[in-house]
């Protein structure tokens, strides 16, 4: 498998840009190999993960990239042992706690992509506040986190929503365009990934982003979430700056 993504790798037209992609998506896939590797229990993967965030975001920031979206929770996550669930979710509210204190000197602003009423109480409203100071001040970087986020279910939410207008006659079910649908999606108001990341090794792309990666460029890479470094996405942005998008064009 490795083999196939260098030769991938080596196939890259060699035409570069100096402008890095506006929108950076991540799969943070990893963490409980990692733990594993080290006879360390699945939790604290998810602690290193979180620590590689904050890093990773901040480079994105210092790099000049405005958006930078990452795969946190999935909608099929609550298959995992409640322990570990449990565990996601209280690093994320010690995160949220963090964050609320410093957002603002980063210049970071925080956004919650997905269905978070299931969530606790006391999550629920950490997002929600996280969410309202960002919108005080000007951010460098706008970060979204995917939680409790799946890429069928924001289509169908979308799809039910623009059904809604159709019966309400706000739409014309035969004059009904991508543009209507994108209005609905939780990325609505920010541009499309141009780059996704997925590290550990695996080659899927489970659920994340269906419709807005479209036209994204993938890179795929062996190194565990929590290894995952500056230096790891300075080579991946390098390598997307050689990469020609046609975007279906010639």
């Amino acid at each position: 498998m490795a083999f196939w993504r260098k030769k991938l790798t080596k196939s890259i037209p060699s035409k570069t840009s100096e402008t890095p992609p506006k929108h950076v998506a991540i799969i943070m896939d990893g963490n409980g190999r990692w733990a594993k590797q080290r006879g360390l229990p699945r939790t604290a993967g998810h602690a290193a993960g979180a620590e590689t965030f904050r890093k990773i975001a901040t480079h994105c920031k210092d790099r000049g990239i405005p958006y930078l979206t990452v795969y946190a929770f999935s909608t099929e996550n609550w298959k995992r042992p409640e322990e570990e669930i449990t565990s996601i979710m209280k690093l994320l509210e010690k995160y949220l706690m963090e964050a609320i204190e410093k957002m603002a000197q980063d210049k970071i602003s925080l956004r919650f992509f997905g269905d978070l009423s299931p969530l606790s109480d006391r999550l629920r409203r950490l997002c929600e506040e996280t969410q309202r100071i960002s919108l005080t001040y000007q951010s460098e970087i706008q970060v979204n986190v995917c939680l409790n986020y799946g890429g069928r279910d924001e289509i169908l939410r979308a799809a039910r929503a623009c059904a809604l207008d159709c019966m309400r006659g706000k739409l014309d079910p035969d004059h009904f365009t991508e543009k209507d649908m994108a209005k609905h999606l939780y990325t609505s108001e920010i541009p499309d990934p141009d780059l996704v990341i997925r590290p550990s090794g695996e080659i899927r792309i489970s659920n994340f982003l269906l419709w807005q990666s479209a036209y994204a460029e993938y890179y795929f890479t062996d190194v565990l979430w929590p290894d995952f470094d500056e230096g790891e996405l300075d080579r991946i942005l390098k390598a997307y700056q050689g990469r020609k998008r046609r975007f279906g064009g010639v």
